[in-house]
């Protein structure tokens, strides 16, 4: 049976060029959304977005930088359209920055992590929020909140500020009939991983999760749009493990 969770239905996905965000992208418009793709980079969004279109899809692509309060404004409004409204928002940009121990990590390592981790998704849901009329917003946080992976502290930082934030807003929002929630993503097989994962980390990590294996973006993008979708309608203010199992214990490293 083909869901049709949101026919007519507006869903912004900010980091939507690659990874993740390509796959919820992908998924949502399987599902009848008109998908706003965002990102720093017009070109990974126009190959999603002629992807999309392939399959019957609707789509808007728009480059945008998340940092910058008066791009992100402008970008909300032209997502919302004609009838100033969306229905959905996966705030899925991120950057990794750089592993080191934070010993050694520098002022310049957290302010360009904070920047866009932190910052970015604040003025992303903000200059949402105005046209979010019911609906619902899914952040993208990390397994390394609650576990650890040496090197990430600065990373892991931004994040958990992430799941602080969102527990704030389902508390703001909650009388708007708006719902925040945040996914935890475990080890996920993305270019950005990519950067930080040869390939002998990468089957040592597979290796202590109870299902076996690493994950994938298609693994995020169901749960992204249950939490965006009706289904979810009374789940707010909760983030969601996606990991295989990796974190079960504590600190698998």
């Amino acid at each position: 049976m083909t869901l049709t969770r949101f026919s007519g239905k507006t869903v912004v996905i900010t980091g939507a060029g690659t990874g993740m965000g390509r796959a919820a992208a992908i998924r949502l418009s399987r599902e009848g959304a008109r998908c706003v793709l965002v990102g720093r980079r017009q070109a990974p969004l126009d190959e999603v977005a002629a992807e999309i279109v392939a399959q019957g899809g609707s789509t808007l692509a728009i480059a945008c930088d998340i940092a910058n309060a008066a791009d992100v404004e402008a970008m909300m409004r032209q997502a919302a359209g004609e009838n100033g409204r969306i229905a959905g928002l996966f705030a899925n940009a991120g950057v990794l920055g750089m592993f080191k121990p934070l010993a050694e990590t520098e002022t310049a390592d957290f302010e360009g992590l904070v920047s866009t981790n932190l910052l970015g998704t604040f003025l992303t849901i903000k200059h949402a929020l105005p046209h979010l009329q019911g609906g619902a917003v899914v952040i993208n946080a990390s397994w390394t909140v609650n576990s650890v992976m040496p090197g990430a502290g600065a990373y892991a930082a931004t994040k958990g500020a992430l799941i602080a934030m969102m527990h704030t807003l389902a508390m703001e929002q909650g009388a708007r009939n708006v719902r925040i929630n945040s996914i935890s993503p475990g080890i996920i097989l993305t270019p950005m991983a990519d950067e930080v994962l040869d390939p002998a980390l990468s089957a040592r990590l597979a290796a202590h999760a109870p299902l076996g294996r690493n994950g994938t973006p298609d693994d995020i993008a169901g749960t992204v749009a249950w939490l965006l979708s009706d289904d979810a309608g009374f789940v707010t203010g909760q983030d969601i493990a996606i990991d295989g199992g990796f974190t079960l214990g504590g600190p698998r490293l």
